[in-house]
Parts: structure tokens; sequence; C-alpha cells
């Protein structure tokens, strides 16, 4: 057997059979993990403690890392997985972590993922759910060496988690259409959104737009995602929301660092429209008559003033109305002689095109906006339509 041979024979078997480091100070746990693991084709390693799990990583080469967020040392608050979670990083910085923690402890998870961590799974587990949760990252690595993309593993995992966040099925509410489009300029995005239902007729959305560009941006994105995924609620006003948000920002970032940022409240029973615009483009809202508003109350930034207050503004909404709100990837885009597309450019649309779905208005404005830059798009472009019945 020749030399090429025998090494694609290797690197099959690694990609077969994954190395997977478990760690965790409970023996029942790592003994069930052991076998279940093992009859699924991972090489185990099995630590029990923090300091054991740096020295495993410093010594030898793994694909993933199975941990758990609590140790002996504090047994509830997680601090001591986190602080591992960072150290390894420090030490492989590509290396997949999912973590465990106690079921319900869902802050905890998502201060995991802030700081790295690909995905995370609650104890007690459900064995397909586990095994699915380890073979995507596991898949992504084998991708990456397969192909032999320079991308980095961050670029890649990240892109995938933003294009499921933003991709996925808008909620259907009676009486009002939804159309979205989040379109990244490169691999990751600085560009957030979500939808988020409370009931029937009523639920929410935000918008974020971090500054800069790349994997700084898109983490900062993610951030803000994360937190107003873990505080958004029928109870929770715009005005409430954005002023918790701005803290968390103020709180992890540095000066420099910010985030423009709408969040909206609808109800379509109601027929009331609540939102707070934190430095954010004004959301435009075009009646059945043509008129239109730009939607402003708010404040700046997040991320620059801790402790800030903010506005909230409130608006009744009227069957035929249009809302269109989006990043300034979109009012930005130039044309060769350096004229932006802009609020004239969406309403241009909006105005006479009113009549029309959630969807086919959302195609309008892309195409509109592509033509207008020759189809060369500078930033990421988030999009957001709404149609009230």
């Amino acid at each position: 057997m020749n030399l090429a041979a025998q090494e694609e024979m290797t690197e099959a078997a690694v990609l077969q059979a994954p190395r997977t480091l478990i760690a965790d100070d409970q023996p029942d746990v790592v003994r069930a993990l052991r076998l279940l693991l093992k009859a699924n084709g991972h090489q185990i390693e099995a630590v029990h403690s923090p300091a054991a799990v740096l020295d495993a990583v410093r010594a030898r080469s793994f694909d993933l890392l199975l941990m758990d967020l609590n140790y002996a040392r504090d047994t509830t608050s997680g601090i001591e997985g986190l602080e591992l979670l960072e150290q390894v990083q420090a030490v492989d910085s590509r290396l997949p972590i999912v973590v465990m923690t106690a079921w319900g402890s869902t802050d905890l998870a998502v201060e995991a993922m802030q700081r790295g961590a690909c995905d995370f799974i609650e104890k007690p587990w459900e064995n397909t759910r586990l095994l699915a949760k380890l073979r995507r990252p596991l898949e992504q690595r084998n991708r990456h060496r397969a192909s032999g993309l320079e991308i980095t593993r961050e670029l890649e995992l990240a892109g995938e988690m933003q294009r499921e966040l933003a991709l996925g099925q808008i909620p259907k509410f009676n009486g009002l259409e939804i159309a979205a489009a989040w379109q990244p300029k490169g691999a990751v995005s600085g560009d957030a959104f979500d939808v988020f239902q409370f009931g029937a007729e009523s639920g929410a959305f935000f918008i974020a737009d971090a500054v800069g560009k790349g994997m700084p941006a898109a983490l900062l994105a993610a951030h803000v995602h994360a937190t107003v995924r873990a505080l958004a609620s029928e109870d929770a006003s715009p005005r409430e929301l954005t002023e918790k948000v701005n803290t968390a920002v103020c709180e992890r970032v540095e000066h420099g660092r910010f985030v423009s940022f709408v969040y909206a409240r609808m109800d379509s029973q109601r027929r009331r429209f609540t939102y707070t615009c934190a430095g954010h483009p004004a959301p435009m809202l075009m009646r059945r008559d043509g008129t239109w508003i730009g939607l402003t109350k708010g404040g700046p930034v997040l991320g620059e003033f801790e402790g800030r207050h903010f506005e909230e503004g409130e608006i009744s909404l009227e069957s035929g109305d249009r809302l269109v709100v989006c990043t300034d990837g979109l009012l930005e885009a130039e044309k060769t002689s350096g004229e932006a597309f802009d609020a004239r450019g969406v309403i241009g649309v909006l105005k006479p095109n009113r009549s029309l779905g959630a969807e086919e208005l959302r195609n309008k404005l892309l195409e509109a906006v592509r033509t207008h830059c020759g189809d060369r798009l500078n930033d990421d472009v988030t999009l957001l339509v709404l149609a009230v019945a």
C-alpha cells in the first residue's frame, strides 16, 4: 500500500471515529455517556475535573469536547464550567465544545454559548437528541478537513448558526402577514433578527445591526440575539426590553462596540403596535391612502450609554397598513455615482405597491435595491415587511 493510500485510510478512520473527550465529575454520568458514544462510533476519553480537562487538551488532539458546567467546587452556578470553557478555548480555539447543564438552566446555557460553546444539552438527556447535537459540529469539522477550506471553523459554525436562526419559518398571525430577508455580505453577518409569537394575534420582532464587519460584529449580533431570546415575553414592553439589552451589551463589550436596534410588539386583535428604536433607521409605516410615518421614538444605539432610559412609541394599526423595517445595508446601497437608495427609494417602492402582500412587497424592495446598486451590495442587508389585513 502506498503512502497516499495509507494517509487516505487514516483520514477516513478519523472522520468515522471521532476522538471525544467527556468531562463530568459524576461517575454514573460518565459511564452512561461512554457506553452511548462508544456504541455510536466515538473514541472516548473521560476526565472528572477541570484540571484534567486542560491537561488532556494540552496533551492530545480531540474532535469534540462534551463537558459539564458544574463540578465539585460549585454545583449550581456553572461559574467553574464557564471559566473552564474559556481556558479550553485559549488552548485550542478550534475544538467544538458542547456543554451539559441541569434541566431548566436556560440562562446558563445562553451564557455558555455567548462564551463560545457551539451547543448545549440538558440533563437528563434524551439519547437521540444528544447524538444529533454532537453530530452537527463533528460533520462541520469533517467538512472543513475534507474540503481544505481556508475559512476558520469559527466563521463556518457562526455562519451556519446564523443562517439557522435567521431563515427559520416566520410565525403566522391572524390579520397580520410578515416576510423577512437576511442577506450577509460575507461568511457571517453583523445583522440579526427574530420574530416571536405570543399568541394567534400577538407577537414581537427585533432587528439589530452591530458596528463593524466579520466575526467581531457577528459575535456582538449573536450576543444581542441570545439576550433578546432570553428576555422576550408577552409581559416585556419594548422600552423595558431595550433597556435590559442595552445593559447586557454595555456589560460585555468595550466602548466603541455598539448596536443599532429596534424591538416592536404587535397585537392584531387590539390593532396596537408598540416599539422602541435605538439608533436604528426608523421603521416606515405606509397607510392605505399612501401617507407614511417614520417611527422614531426610542433613543441612542445600544452599548454606549449604560443605564440609559428609552422612549416607547405606540401607533394604531389600520387595515391596509404596510410597515418596512431594515438595516442600513439596504438604505446605503449606492449607485456607481454615489447616490444611496435611502428612505426615498423604500417609499418609492412602497407607494405604488402598497396593496401587495408582505412577501411580494419584500421581493419588490429587494429587486429595486439590487437594480439601484447594480447588484453590488457593500453591507449586510436585513429586511422585515409587515402587512395588515
